[in-house]
């Protein structure tokens, strides 16, 4: 029967994984530990490893995942920046992701976050908690139809963000290197990213993280940005320099900001840090700023994604152990 160790296992993920080896004749062991030097040990005797990692592995553990016999590594994930692929490749390790496991779910995310920035929701929140009750113009709310929504990645997840936020009666732009003919239902491109950043009230970025876009809004394309508008990240932390982020927030270029990842977030998120000290002074200034939501990476979390997630990578996973293929490999 075939061996697989699912690490990095979260106790809402057991169900499903559970009974997805039951379903497949598999032979499953979770672990709540991370793959790294200290925890490598207990991949003895196993066939096929389904991870999520946070923190990458050192270079030199693919060729010893080689050495004891591994092909494969299936993060539960779409993003795979934590491995080096090419390393990987190099060693014969195919390592897979989850690309689409519910697109849905961010989009969804991203509206809300939307609306709610829109809606002063949170500073309204914070003064009815001191018991002031006043109106005044600081929380005087525009409404998403006389907003220009502006899509950067227009995959999946952004396509469906567009739907929804046209569905409120926004006017919705987007902007990808790669043009998409059903994305041209829900929004009207801009060839120019300049004119694409001046022209957007609010900004939904939703691509992967690639050495090209790497702090692709630094200070510079910030600047760009329309007086007052609102910038929301829900894809990759490392595409917004965070520093430049806090310095034109704190200017009031800025007015609001949504983030559901941040560039340094992988020590920190899934992890319960209540009774230990960050020692990220920029995390902290996000944590503490009345102008930033920040939330650990869980636009995705919902029963149907993790389910997607869970099956999707064990899958995977066998799919290379039967076959030495998946649909889902990103180090051909």
């Amino acid at each position: 029967m075939t061996k697989i160790l699912m690490m990095g296992t979260r106790k809402d993920e057991t169900l499903f994984a559970n009974q997805w080896a039951k379903d497949h004749d598999v032979s499953l062991t979770t672990s709540t530990e991370f793959l790294n030097n200290e925890t490598y040990h207990l991949l003895k005797g196993f066939d096929g490893l389904c991870l999520q990692q946070t923190m990458g592995l050192p270079d030199d553990m693919y060729a010893r995942l080689k050495k004891d016999g591994f092909t494969q590594i299936a993060q539960r994930s779409a993003g795979v920046d934590m491995y080096h692929l090419e390393e990987a490749k190099r060693q014969g390790i195919k390592i897979t992701n989850i690309p689409a496991y519910s697109p849905n779910s961010v989009a969804e995310f991203v509206v809300s976050s939307a609306l709610n920035a829109i809606r002063h929701t949170h500073a309204i929140q914070n003064r009815v908690s001191k018991h002031d009750f006043s109106w005044d113009q600081s929380i005087l709310s525009r409404e998403i139809r006389s907003l220009t929504i502006g899509i950067l990645g227009t995959g999946k997840i952004g396509q469906i963000a567009a739907q929804i936020f046209k569905g409120f009666g926004a006017t919705v732009i987007g902007y990808d290197l790669y043009q998409n003919k059903s994305a041209k239902n829900f929004l009207t491109y801009k060839d120019d990213f300049d004119d694409f950043l001046k022209k957007s009230d609010i900004i939904t970025i939703h691509m992967p993280l690639t050495p090209e876009n790497y702090h692709q809004f630094n200070e510079e394309a910030l600047k760009k940005m329309k007086p007052g508008a609102i910038l929301i990240n829900a894809a990759r932390g490392g595409i917004v320099d965070t520093k430049a982020l806090l310095k034109m927030v704190d200017s009031g270029h800025l007015s609001y900001c949504v983030l559901d990842t941040y560039e340094n977030e992988m020590p920190f998120v899934t992890k319960d840090w209540t009774e230990k000290s960050l020692e990220d002074p920029v995390l902290e200034a996000l944590l503490e700023h009345e102008n930033i939501q920040y939330t650990p990476h869980i636009a995705f979390y919902t029963d149907m994604a993790i389910e997607n997630l869970v099956c999707g990578g064990l899958q995977a996973c066998l799919d290379i152990l039967k076959t030495g293929d998946s649909a889902y490999v990103v180090n051909r």
